[in-house]
Protein backbone atom coordinates (compact mmCIF):
# COMPACT_ATOMS: atom_id res chain seq x y z
CA UNK A 1 0.00 0.00 0.00
CA UNK A 2 1.37 3.41 -1.08
CA UNK A 3 2.13 6.59 1.59
CA UNK A 4 1.66 10.02 0.05
CA UNK A 5 4.54 12.16 -0.15
CA UNK A 6 2.83 14.60 1.44
CA UNK A 7 1.05 14.31 4.61
CA UNK A 8 -0.80 16.59 7.55
CA UNK A 9 -0.19 16.45 11.08
CA UNK A 10 -2.79 16.59 13.70
CA UNK A 11 -3.76 19.89 15.64
CA UNK A 12 -1.15 18.21 18.29
CA UNK A 13 1.35 18.71 15.38
CA UNK A 14 1.61 14.36 15.31
CA UNK A 15 1.06 12.43 12.27
CA UNK A 16 -2.16 10.76 11.40
CA UNK A 17 -2.81 7.15 10.76
CA UNK A 18 -1.95 5.71 7.98
CA UNK A 19 -4.23 5.46 4.64
CA UNK A 20 -7.05 2.85 4.67
CA UNK A 21 -7.56 0.94 1.19
CA UNK A 22 -10.45 -0.57 0.15
CA UNK A 23 -12.89 -0.46 -3.56
CA UNK A 24 -14.04 2.82 -5.16
CA UNK A 25 -16.92 1.46 -3.95
CA UNK A 26 -16.96 0.72 -0.71
CA UNK A 27 -16.09 4.83 0.36
CA UNK A 28 -17.94 5.77 -2.49
CA UNK A 29 -21.60 5.46 -3.70
CA UNK A 30 -23.06 6.31 -7.32
CA UNK A 31 -26.43 5.88 -5.88
CA UNK A 32 -29.23 8.68 -7.01
CA UNK A 33 -32.92 9.32 -6.38
CA UNK A 34 -34.46 9.10 -9.61
CA UNK A 35 -36.44 11.49 -11.26
CA UNK A 36 -39.23 10.95 -14.19
CA UNK A 37 -39.38 14.10 -16.36
CA UNK A 38 -42.93 12.93 -17.67
CA UNK A 39 -44.59 13.08 -13.99
CA UNK A 40 -42.94 15.51 -12.09
CA UNK A 41 -44.95 18.76 -11.91
CA UNK A 42 -41.57 20.36 -9.86
CA UNK A 43 -39.38 22.53 -11.95
CA UNK A 44 -35.43 22.02 -11.31
CA UNK A 45 -32.54 23.80 -12.16
CA UNK A 46 -31.12 21.07 -14.74
CA UNK A 47 -27.40 20.25 -15.61
CA UNK A 48 -26.61 18.26 -18.88
CA UNK A 49 -23.32 17.29 -19.90
CA UNK A 50 -22.47 20.19 -21.82
CA UNK A 51 -22.76 22.42 -18.67
CA UNK A 52 -19.83 20.68 -17.28
CA UNK A 53 -15.97 22.41 -17.87
CA UNK A 54 -13.53 20.25 -19.17
CA UNK A 55 -10.96 19.79 -16.26
CA UNK A 56 -12.11 22.60 -14.22
CA UNK A 57 -14.65 21.95 -12.45
CA UNK A 58 -16.73 24.76 -13.59
CA UNK A 59 -21.05 25.38 -13.86
CA UNK A 60 -21.12 26.61 -17.45
CA UNK A 61 -24.86 26.85 -17.24
CA UNK A 62 -28.32 24.94 -16.65
CA UNK A 63 -31.81 24.86 -17.83
CA UNK A 64 -35.05 25.74 -15.48
CA UNK A 65 -37.65 23.17 -15.85
CA UNK A 66 -36.19 20.38 -18.52
CA UNK A 67 -38.55 17.47 -19.43
CA UNK A 68 -36.57 15.62 -21.35
CA UNK A 69 -36.55 11.82 -21.16
CA UNK A 70 -32.73 11.86 -20.51
CA UNK A 71 -32.99 13.57 -17.28
CA UNK A 72 -32.90 10.88 -14.81
CA UNK A 73 -31.22 11.87 -11.71
CA UNK A 74 -31.64 13.83 -8.74
CA UNK A 75 -29.00 15.29 -6.96
CA UNK A 76 -28.54 17.69 -3.63
CA UNK A 77 -26.01 20.42 -2.41
CA UNK A 78 -22.55 19.41 -2.35
CA UNK A 79 -22.87 16.29 -4.51
CA UNK A 80 -19.99 15.57 -7.00
CA UNK A 81 -21.41 15.10 -10.53
CA UNK A 82 -19.09 13.56 -13.21
CA UNK A 83 -19.76 12.64 -17.09
CA UNK A 84 -19.39 9.23 -17.45
CA UNK A 85 -19.44 9.78 -21.51
CA UNK A 86 -16.29 10.02 -22.88
CA UNK A 87 -14.74 10.30 -19.43
CA UNK A 88 -11.64 11.41 -20.49
CA UNK A 89 -12.72 14.85 -21.11
CA UNK A 90 -12.57 15.17 -16.94
CA UNK A 91 -16.13 17.10 -16.52
CA UNK A 92 -16.72 16.76 -13.16
CA UNK A 93 -18.25 19.52 -10.36
CA UNK A 94 -18.90 19.89 -6.63
CA UNK A 95 -23.24 20.89 -6.75
CA UNK A 96 -23.68 24.25 -5.95
CA UNK A 97 -27.95 23.86 -5.51
CA UNK A 98 -30.36 20.99 -5.43
CA UNK A 99 -31.28 19.88 -8.96
CA UNK A 100 -31.43 17.13 -11.71
CA UNK A 101 -29.28 15.91 -14.45
CA UNK A 102 -28.64 13.53 -17.08
CA UNK A 103 -28.30 10.00 -17.42
CA UNK A 104 -24.72 10.75 -19.00
CA UNK A 105 -23.77 12.26 -15.64
CA UNK A 106 -23.23 10.11 -12.18
CA UNK A 107 -24.03 11.60 -8.87
CA UNK A 108 -21.82 10.57 -6.61
CA UNK A 109 -21.82 11.05 -2.44
CA UNK A 110 -18.75 9.93 0.16
CA UNK A 111 -19.37 6.95 1.93
CA UNK A 112 -15.96 6.43 4.32
CA UNK A 113 -15.13 9.77 2.87
CA UNK A 114 -16.48 13.01 3.02
CA UNK A 115 -17.78 14.52 -0.39
CA UNK A 116 -15.06 17.25 -0.22
CA UNK A 117 -12.84 14.39 -0.20
CA UNK A 118 -14.52 12.63 -3.39
CA UNK A 119 -14.67 15.92 -5.34
CA UNK A 120 -11.08 15.88 -5.29
CA UNK A 121 -10.43 11.95 -5.41
CA UNK A 122 -12.16 12.07 -9.34
CA UNK A 123 -9.61 14.57 -10.66
CA UNK A 124 -6.40 12.02 -9.48
CA UNK A 125 -4.65 10.02 -12.27
CA UNK A 126 -5.61 6.93 -9.91
CA UNK A 127 -9.30 7.72 -10.67
CA UNK A 128 -9.25 9.01 -14.28
CA UNK A 129 -7.24 5.70 -15.07
CA UNK A 130 -9.90 3.25 -13.58
CA UNK A 131 -12.62 5.15 -15.49
CA UNK A 132 -10.88 5.24 -19.12
CA UNK A 133 -10.24 1.49 -18.49
CA UNK A 134 -14.02 0.92 -17.93
CA UNK A 135 -14.83 2.67 -20.97
CA UNK A 136 -15.90 1.39 -24.47
CA UNK A 137 -14.11 2.64 -27.80
CA UNK A 138 -16.47 3.83 -30.34
CA UNK A 139 -18.19 5.94 -27.90
CA UNK A 140 -16.58 5.40 -24.46
CA UNK A 141 -18.83 5.42 -21.47
CA UNK A 142 -17.97 4.69 -18.08
CA UNK A 143 -18.66 1.78 -16.33
CA UNK A 144 -19.54 1.92 -12.66
CA UNK A 145 -19.65 -1.52 -12.28
CA UNK A 146 -16.28 -1.95 -13.15
CA UNK A 147 -15.07 1.44 -11.39
CA UNK A 148 -16.38 0.51 -8.02
CA UNK A 149 -13.81 -2.19 -8.07
CA UNK A 150 -11.10 -0.34 -8.32
CA UNK A 151 -8.71 0.20 -5.55
CA UNK A 152 -8.39 3.22 -3.52
CA UNK A 153 -6.38 4.91 -0.54
CA UNK A 154 -8.07 6.90 2.24
CA UNK A 155 -7.17 8.75 5.67
CA UNK A 156 -9.24 9.79 8.36
CA UNK A 157 -11.75 12.00 8.53
CA UNK A 158 -9.55 15.04 10.17
CA UNK A 159 -6.60 14.66 7.34
CA UNK A 160 -9.31 14.29 4.34
CA UNK A 161 -10.75 17.70 6.31
CA UNK A 162 -7.05 19.40 5.87
CA UNK A 163 -6.28 18.27 2.66
CA UNK A 164 -10.00 19.36 1.37
CA UNK A 165 -9.45 23.27 3.36
CA UNK A 166 -6.05 23.23 1.35
CA UNK A 167 -6.52 22.63 -2.08
CA UNK A 168 -10.02 24.56 -1.98
CA UNK A 169 -7.85 27.96 -1.17
CA UNK A 170 -5.83 26.45 -4.64
CA UNK A 171 -9.21 26.14 -6.81
CA UNK A 172 -10.19 29.46 -5.21
CA UNK A 173 -7.33 31.18 -6.63
CA UNK A 174 -7.58 29.56 -9.81
CA UNK A 175 -11.43 30.60 -10.00
CA UNK A 176 -9.86 34.27 -9.27
CA UNK A 177 -7.50 34.03 -12.64
CA UNK A 178 -10.44 31.98 -14.16
CA UNK A 179 -12.51 34.97 -13.66
CA UNK A 180 -9.41 37.48 -14.56
CA UNK A 181 -8.95 35.96 -17.94
CA UNK A 182 -12.26 35.84 -19.11
CA UNK A 183 -13.20 39.74 -18.30
CA UNK A 184 -9.89 40.91 -20.28
CA UNK A 185 -10.72 38.47 -23.11
CA UNK A 186 -14.56 40.00 -22.76
CA UNK A 187 -13.08 43.71 -22.06
CA UNK A 188 -11.23 43.22 -25.80
CA UNK A 189 -14.03 41.99 -27.06
CA UNK A 190 -15.95 45.04 -26.07
CA UNK A 191 -13.30 47.42 -27.37
CA UNK A 192 -12.61 45.34 -30.65
CA UNK A 193 -16.70 46.03 -31.44
CA UNK A 194 -15.95 49.99 -31.09
CA UNK A 195 -12.46 50.01 -33.01
CA UNK A 196 -13.87 47.95 -36.10
CA UNK A 197 -17.50 49.80 -35.97
CA UNK A 198 -15.44 53.25 -36.01
CA UNK A 199 -17.05 54.05 -32.35
CA UNK A 200 -13.42 54.48 -31.05
CA UNK A 201 -10.74 56.41 -33.53
CA UNK A 202 -7.28 57.06 -32.79
CA UNK A 203 -5.44 60.40 -33.30
CA UNK A 204 -1.58 60.73 -34.22
CA UNK A 205 1.11 61.99 -32.35
CA UNK A 206 0.12 65.68 -33.25
CA UNK A 207 -3.34 64.83 -32.23
CA UNK A 208 -4.64 65.33 -35.16
CA UNK A 209 -7.54 62.65 -36.26
CA UNK A 210 -6.51 60.48 -38.98
CA UNK A 211 -8.43 60.21 -42.30
CA UNK A 212 -11.32 58.56 -43.34
CA UNK A 213 -11.53 54.66 -42.98
CA UNK A 214 -11.57 52.85 -46.68
CA UNK A 215 -13.35 50.02 -48.25
CA UNK A 216 -11.66 47.15 -50.48
CA UNK A 217 -12.48 43.48 -50.85
CA UNK A 218 -9.98 41.54 -48.68
CA UNK A 219 -8.16 40.52 -52.37
CA UNK A 220 -7.56 44.22 -52.96
CA UNK A 221 -4.98 44.45 -49.71
CA UNK A 222 -3.48 40.78 -49.09
CA UNK A 223 -2.27 37.90 -51.13
CA UNK A 224 -4.39 34.64 -50.52
CA UNK A 225 -2.22 31.33 -50.70
CA UNK A 226 0.89 33.00 -52.43
CA UNK A 227 2.41 30.67 -54.78
CA UNK A 228 4.65 28.52 -52.79
CA UNK A 229 8.67 27.40 -53.49
CA UNK A 230 9.72 23.79 -53.53
CA UNK A 231 9.08 22.62 -50.15
CA UNK A 232 12.53 21.28 -48.23
CA UNK A 233 13.21 17.89 -47.72
CA UNK A 234 12.06 18.28 -44.24
CA UNK A 235 9.82 20.63 -42.14
CA UNK A 236 7.80 21.45 -39.28
CA UNK A 237 3.96 20.25 -40.27
CA UNK A 238 1.23 23.06 -38.65
CA UNK A 239 -2.27 21.15 -39.33
CA UNK A 240 -5.61 22.31 -37.78
CA UNK A 241 -4.86 20.79 -34.05
CA UNK A 242 -1.20 22.57 -34.10
CA UNK A 243 -2.99 26.15 -33.53
CA UNK A 244 -5.22 27.19 -30.55
CA UNK A 245 -6.30 30.98 -29.42
CA UNK A 246 -3.42 32.46 -31.64
CA UNK A 247 -0.59 30.26 -30.50
CA UNK A 248 1.30 27.56 -31.83
CA UNK A 249 1.04 24.48 -29.44
CA UNK A 250 3.45 22.11 -30.69
CA UNK A 251 5.87 21.67 -33.69
CA UNK A 252 6.22 18.29 -35.05
CA UNK A 253 8.96 18.16 -37.88
CA UNK A 254 7.57 15.69 -40.46
CA UNK A 255 9.76 14.24 -43.93
CA UNK A 256 8.47 15.60 -47.22
CA UNK A 257 7.97 12.05 -48.76
CA UNK A 258 5.58 10.97 -45.61
CA UNK A 259 4.24 14.48 -45.32
CA UNK A 260 0.10 14.43 -46.29
CA UNK A 261 -1.45 15.88 -48.92
CA UNK A 262 -2.38 18.86 -47.48
CA UNK A 263 1.18 20.24 -46.55
CA UNK A 264 1.23 22.54 -49.07
CA UNK A 265 1.39 26.05 -47.62
CA UNK A 266 5.00 26.87 -47.09
CA UNK A 267 5.73 30.26 -44.60
CA UNK A 268 7.32 33.35 -44.09
CA UNK A 269 7.76 35.13 -41.03
CA UNK A 270 4.31 37.54 -40.94
CA UNK A 271 2.37 35.54 -42.53
CA UNK A 272 -1.08 35.09 -41.34
CA UNK A 273 -2.60 31.51 -40.96
CA UNK A 274 -6.72 31.59 -41.16
CA UNK A 275 -8.55 29.02 -40.03
CA UNK A 276 -11.16 27.95 -42.91
CA UNK A 277 -12.70 25.35 -41.82
CA UNK A 278 -15.29 25.83 -38.62
CA UNK A 279 -13.72 29.89 -39.06
CA UNK A 280 -15.85 30.16 -35.85
CA UNK A 281 -12.93 28.57 -33.45
CA UNK A 282 -11.04 31.53 -34.37
CA UNK A 283 -7.67 29.40 -34.13
CA UNK A 284 -5.60 31.67 -36.83
CA UNK A 285 -2.18 32.35 -36.05
CA UNK A 286 0.24 35.20 -36.95
CA UNK A 287 3.42 33.50 -38.14
CA UNK A 288 6.76 34.88 -36.24
CA UNK A 289 9.37 32.30 -36.46
CA UNK A 290 12.55 31.73 -39.09
CA UNK A 291 12.78 28.17 -40.73
CA UNK A 292 11.28 25.62 -42.76
CA UNK A 293 7.77 25.23 -41.74
CA UNK A 294 4.17 24.11 -43.96
CA UNK A 295 0.88 24.34 -42.81
CA UNK A 296 -2.05 22.94 -44.12
CA UNK A 297 -4.62 23.58 -46.59
CA UNK A 298 -6.94 23.98 -44.03
CA UNK A 299 -5.52 27.42 -43.55
CA UNK A 300 -5.69 30.36 -45.47
CA UNK A 301 -1.96 31.76 -46.21
CA UNK A 302 -2.05 35.50 -45.63
CA UNK A 303 0.26 37.85 -46.96
CA UNK A 304 0.02 41.50 -46.60
CA UNK A 305 1.73 44.67 -47.02
CA UNK A 306 -0.54 46.64 -44.14
CA UNK A 307 0.35 46.04 -41.23
CA UNK A 308 0.42 42.80 -40.42
CA UNK A 309 -0.68 42.59 -36.84
CA UNK A 310 -3.71 45.07 -37.83
CA UNK A 311 -4.58 43.06 -40.23
CA UNK A 312 -4.70 39.70 -37.82
CA UNK A 313 -6.92 41.76 -35.41
CA UNK A 314 -9.48 42.32 -37.95
CA UNK A 315 -9.59 38.39 -38.91
CA UNK A 316 -10.72 37.61 -35.33
CA UNK A 317 -13.49 40.89 -35.22
CA UNK A 318 -16.90 39.49 -34.87
CA UNK A 319 -18.26 41.08 -38.26
CA UNK A 320 -15.62 39.60 -40.18
CA UNK A 321 -16.19 36.13 -38.70
CA UNK A 322 -20.06 36.65 -39.32
CA UNK A 323 -19.33 37.33 -42.94
CA UNK A 324 -17.15 34.48 -43.57
CA UNK A 325 -19.84 32.23 -41.64
CA UNK A 326 -22.75 33.72 -43.72
CA UNK A 327 -20.19 32.16 -46.86
CA UNK A 328 -19.66 28.95 -45.73
CA UNK A 329 -20.54 25.68 -47.08
CA UNK A 330 -21.60 22.20 -44.69
CA UNK A 331 -22.98 22.24 -41.59
CA UNK A 332 -20.97 19.74 -39.69
CA UNK A 333 -17.56 20.93 -40.86
CA UNK A 334 -18.71 24.62 -41.99
CA UNK A 335 -15.78 25.86 -45.05
CA UNK A 336 -15.05 28.74 -47.01
CA UNK A 337 -13.03 28.52 -49.88
CA UNK A 338 -9.95 31.17 -50.62
CA UNK A 339 -12.35 32.63 -53.61
CA UNK A 340 -15.51 32.76 -51.31
CA UNK A 341 -12.77 34.13 -48.71
CA UNK A 342 -11.33 37.14 -51.17
CA UNK A 343 -14.55 38.81 -51.67
CA UNK A 344 -14.96 39.90 -47.98
CA UNK A 345 -15.59 43.66 -47.72
CA UNK A 346 -13.50 45.65 -45.13
CA UNK A 347 -12.80 48.75 -44.04
CA UNK A 348 -9.19 49.35 -42.98
CA UNK A 349 -7.57 52.69 -41.81
CA UNK A 350 -4.61 53.87 -43.11
CA UNK A 351 -1.39 52.17 -42.25
CA UNK A 352 -0.37 55.08 -39.42
CA UNK A 353 -3.81 54.60 -37.72
CA UNK A 354 -3.51 50.34 -38.23
CA UNK A 355 -0.26 50.63 -36.32
CA UNK A 356 -1.85 52.29 -33.33
CA UNK A 357 -5.06 49.84 -33.33
CA UNK A 358 -2.55 46.96 -33.82
CA UNK A 359 0.10 48.38 -30.98
CA UNK A 360 -2.85 48.89 -28.72
CA UNK A 361 -4.94 45.34 -29.21
CA UNK A 362 -1.70 43.46 -28.84
CA UNK A 363 -0.86 45.17 -25.20
CA UNK A 364 -4.28 43.70 -24.29
CA UNK A 365 -3.30 40.49 -25.81
CA UNK A 366 -0.22 40.19 -23.59
CA UNK A 367 -1.89 40.70 -20.75
CA UNK A 368 -4.25 37.85 -21.58
CA UNK A 369 -1.10 36.03 -21.88
CA UNK A 370 0.21 37.07 -18.65
CA UNK A 371 -2.88 35.98 -16.90
CA UNK A 372 -3.04 32.77 -18.63
CA UNK A 373 0.47 31.78 -18.39
CA UNK A 374 -0.07 32.28 -14.26
CA UNK A 375 -3.28 30.85 -14.23
CA UNK A 376 -1.55 27.51 -16.23
CA UNK A 377 0.96 27.97 -13.83
CA UNK A 378 -1.26 27.12 -10.71
CA UNK A 379 -3.07 24.34 -12.32
CA UNK A 380 -0.52 22.64 -13.15
CA UNK A 381 0.73 23.77 -8.90
CA UNK A 382 -2.47 22.06 -7.96
CA UNK A 383 -2.20 18.51 -10.31
CA UNK A 384 1.02 18.40 -8.77
CA UNK A 385 -0.41 18.78 -5.17
CA UNK A 386 -2.46 16.24 -6.38
CA UNK A 387 -0.01 13.67 -6.84
CA UNK A 388 1.86 14.37 -3.86
CA UNK A 389 -1.12 14.17 -1.67
CA UNK A 390 -3.12 11.12 -2.72
CA UNK A 391 -1.76 7.58 -3.98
Amino acid sequence: MGVPKLRFKDENGQDFPDWEESTIGDIITQKSEKFNPEKSEENFKCIELEHLSQETGELLGYTDGQKQKSIKNKFRKGDVLFGKLRPYLKKFLKAPFDGVCSSEIWVLTGKKVSNDFVHLFIQTENFITVVNISSGSKMPRADWGVVSDGLAQYPVKEEQTKIADFLMAVDEKIAQLTQKCELLARYKQGVMQQIFSQELRFKDDGDRGFPDWETYKLKDIVNINPKSAKLPDSFIYIDLESVKDGYLLFENRIELETAPSRAQRLLQKNDILYQTVRPYQRNNLLFDKSGDYVASTGYAQIRTDQNTKFIFQLLYSDDFVNDVLARCTGTSYPAIDSTSLSEIQVNIPDIPEQTKIANFLTSIDEKITEAQTYLDTVKQYKQGLLQQMFV
